[in-house]
């Protein structure tokens, strides 16, 4: 292998390796007015399949007992996707991949409850 070839070697591997890092990255969060709407539309439109409390119904629980050892790019993927051959839509239309990932997570510390604005 010529010199130059050794030489070019680490910095390919340096981009490689900052692709790879960039790659697995935590997505940007949405911000709280965002958040906020998140909240309010997994506890209202999800939660009408999945329980208000999202203890389950139509669809299963989203507890963070049964989200916690899901792979969140699998959640992800159902929020964003949905499951074909089954009543659970995708939501693209209506979330960003960020909102989706958002959710996800949530999901697997422990939904937030809707914030009720006081009078």
């Amino acid at each position: 292998m010529p010199l130059s070839a050794w030489l070019a070697a680490p910095a390919l591997l340096l981009t490689i390796t900052a692709s790879a890092a960039q790659a697995l990255a935590p997505a940007a969060e949405p911000d709280a007015q965002r958040q906020a709407q998140l909240i309010r539309m997994v506890r209202q439109d999800c939660g009408s399949c999945h329980g208000i409390q999202l203890t389950g119904g139509l669809g299963p629980a989203l507890t963070r007992q049964t989200m916690a050892d899901i792979p969140t790019n699998s959640l992800v993927a159902t929020i964003y996707h949905g499951r074909p051959g089954t009543p659970m839509p995708g939501w693209k239309t209506m979330l960003s991949e960020t909102d989706a990932t958002w959710i996800a997570q949530q999901l697997q510390i422990g939904f937030p409850l809707e914030q009720r604005a006081r009078p």
